[in-house]
């Protein structure tokens, strides 16, 4: 089990978004497809995962803007939605 500080999650994310701000007004990503692991397969290290699918980051990041423009839509979900984000920002920043 790891055990994660919700405040210094928060800070950690502030401190990268600063970090990002401080540079750019929009981000650029040149990816837009990538494999998708179901859950119950993602954190099952020890077998390769069979049923990859594809994700799209333009319909992960739709997901997030809705839920900007609908607090009512905000859903548990919406942290896998962002990890693919952050994951394809991260991504870019290190290429």
């Amino acid at each position: 089990m790891v055990e994660i500080p919700v405040d210094k999650l928060k800070g950690v994310f502030d401190l990268l978004m600063e970090r990002i701000h401080a540079g750019e007004q929009m981000l650029e990503i040149g990816r837009e497809a990538f494999w998708s692991v179901p859950r119950d397969q993602a954190y099952d290290a020890y077998n390769e995962p069979r049923d990859l699918t594809i994700g799209m980051l333009s319909e992960s990041w739709g997901h997030l803007e809705d839920m900007l423009s609908d607090p009512d839509r905000v859903v548990g979900h919406g942290f896998v939605w962002l990890s693919e984000v952050l994951r394809a920002i991260g991504d870019e920043a290190t290429s």
